[in-house]
């Protein structure tokens, strides 16, 4: 017996065009919001390798590599990719931590 499953963890509107277009919409913001929004150049002082930054918070850094680690990172690729964490380098996060004490990174949320 073949039973058919109408369950979806999301609902998909499709009665509802202008509520699918709300979501559409409000999908691209938060998209901005938490991809794009606040990122801030920070170069490598050691290697030169430039990733985007968001500090929201002294503990929360948010980074996002412009190319390959394993390849854009010589600390990487010495080590295989074994650096302590999987997306850092100690040298980069010395520098990230270098820019938020000089002021060029903005730490959002000062009381975490």
């Amino acid at each position: 017996m073949t039973m058919t499953s109408t369950w979806s963890k999301a609902p998909d509107f499709a009665d509802s065009p202008a509520r699918v277009e709300a979501v559409r919409a409000q999908t691209a913001v938060d998209l901005h919001t938490y991809l794009e929004d606040g990122l801030q150049e920070v170069e490598c002082r050691a290697c030169g390798t430039c990733v985007l930054v968001r500090k929201n918070s002294y503990k929360h850094t948010s980074i996002q590599w412009q190319a390959d680690p394993a390849s854009a990172c010589p600390e990487f690729t010495r080590s295989g990719g074994r650096t302590g964490s999987p997306q850092t380098c100690p040298r980069l996060l010395a520098s990230i931590n270098h820019a938020v004490m000089e002021g060029i990174i903005e730490v959002r949320d000062t009381e975490a």
